[in-house]
């Protein structure tokens, strides 16, 4: 239950696989308040507020749990706590709430979690890594025109471990992927390269955390996932320049890129020639 709260322009929100951002910017009544519970746990912080304001949370039969009466302060709310929260002097706010799953968590980071964090809550803090790293997953939100999915899913990934303190297991040597679980990611990315393939997808084919996949799959292949993937893909359209009469403009859409110069930028970082340079010499073959 909520009022006082109007909310100035619509809700901007992204998700990355299973982490949703939203911002929200409202205008707040004397008697603003609401109660919230939520099965997931969620992440506040605040962006912005009048001078003078101060948002307070408060947790039934405990009292006064934060006041945040400045940017980038935060609270984390665990799955299934209820709170409440409320204004002081409050006429306007802007904050960012982030939602996620305690499994989102424990697919990122595996067994490095501390699972005990999870449910541990945290009000009123402030951290000067998280507060650049929140205002640019609001960013995010608000512009027209999203940057590359996993400029996201860094973002909320370097949020996530300083949040729950994730840290690497030290003196663990990184192991490879099985020879059976190598083929099933390759193939995997060989047969879907032409389209944005989420970390999340190639963990889940192989039972493995997104961090463990990721540097397993480094560890096997000397390349990071996304790089394999560009590499792949680049080796398909090399086919479709040699065998098909298609103008570059034709692969670049058939290929999945965004428009031809992108694609040729990254056909020359791969090959070392453009597309055109390429296709002229394959010519002469």
């Amino acid at each position: 239950m909520v009022h006082g709260f109007a909310v100035v322009d619509n809700l901007k929100w992204r998700a990355w696989d299973d982490v949703v951002a939203d911002v929200w910017r409202a205008q707040c009544a004397q008697d603003a308040q609401g109660d919230y519970v939520s099965p997931d746990p969620r992440l506040f912080v605040m962006l912005d507020l009048n001078p003078g304001g101060v948002f307070v949370f408060d947790h039934p039969g405990a009292g006064t749990a934060g006041r945040h009466d400045a940017a980038e302060t935060m609270s984390y709310v665990p799955a299934g706590m209820p709170i409440s929260g409320r204004g002081e002097r409050l006429k306007r706010i802007k904050h960012l709430d982030l939602h996620f799953s305690e499994a989102a968590v424990t697919r990122r980071f595996g067994r490095t979690v501390d699972q005990a964090r999870l449910s541990m809550p945290r009000f009123q803090f402030s951290d000067p890594r998280m507060g650049p790293l929140a205002r640019a997953i609001a960013d995010e939100c608000t512009n027209p025109v999203a940057m590359h999915g996993l400029f996201g899913a860094g973002l909320i990934n370097a949020l996530l471990a300083l949040l729950f303190d994730i840290r690497g297991e030290e003196g663990q040597r990184r192991s490879g992927l099985s020879r059976s679980q190598l083929r099933l990611v390759t193939e995997f990315m060989e047969n879907n390269c032409f389209r944005p393939i989420r970390l999340s997808e190639l963990a889940d084919l192989v039972q493995l955390s997104e961090t463990h996949l990721s540097h397993a799959f480094k560890a096997s292949t000397g390349l990071p996932p996304h790089r394999w993937q560009m590499k792949a893909r680049v080796r398909k359209v090399q086919e479709k320049l040699r065998r098909e009469s298609l103008t570059l403009s034709e692969v670049a859409l058939a290929a999945g890129f965004s428009d031809q110069a992108h694609f040729t930028r990254v056909f020359k970082a791969v090959v070392g020639l453009t597309p055109a340079e390429w296709r002229r010499n394959a010519a002469h073959r």
